[in-house]
């Protein structure tokens, strides 16, 4: 495993002892491959790389550990793809993009926008705050109060449009 999946799943660790939580062994398989994913990687995917090692996995097995990852900011979920990426506050080394560092809250709910490549399904994680205020301005605008906002925005990666 890479110096810096482990450094993450450590981190992980530790933030969720000091929340009282467990990063069971279970739990932090199902980070582990969700951190060597080269792309978002659904939950069936997900259960099929498990299986490897826990022959026994269900559906319920890594639903449960997701959740639990979800809820503890330690993953997102891209809604359009059905798939899950670690949270790019996080350093690993694949395609997400590092534009942002924080320490997760009890209610992980940073902004963030994911950019997806509809040619080739890399997706980038990136926080810009410009989009956040226009978000919360035009919501302000109608009386309506969000709790949360995922932007995600179909195009074409660099490289797409490189070998283009």
């Amino acid at each position: 495993m890479a110096e810096a999946s482990e450094a993450v799943l450590e981190r992980a660790e530790a933030t969720c002892a000091a929340r009282g939580a467990q990063l069971t062994p279970l739990r932090r398989q199902v980070l582990s491959l969700v951190l060597e994913a080269d792309q978002p990687v659904g939950a069936y995917a997900l259960l099929d790389r498990l299986k490897a090692e826990r022959p026994g996995a269900a559906p319920p097995t890594v639903y449960r550990a997701l959740d639990f990852l979800l809820e503890h900011g330690l993953i997102h979920k891209v809604e359009r793809l059905n798939a899950f990426v670690g949270c790019a506050g996080a350093p690993h080394g694949h395609a997400h993009s590092h534009a942002h560092q924080h320490a997760h809250g009890a209610a992980h709910d940073h902004p963030h926008q994911f950019l997806i490549c509809g040619r080739c399904g890399a997706t980038q994680e990136v926080t810009d705050e410009a989009v956040t205020r226009a978000i919360a301005a035009a919501a302000a605008a109608v009386g309506f109060r969000p709790q949360r906002a995922t932007v995600e925005v179909e195009g074409t990666c660099a490289r797409c449009l490189l070998a283009a």
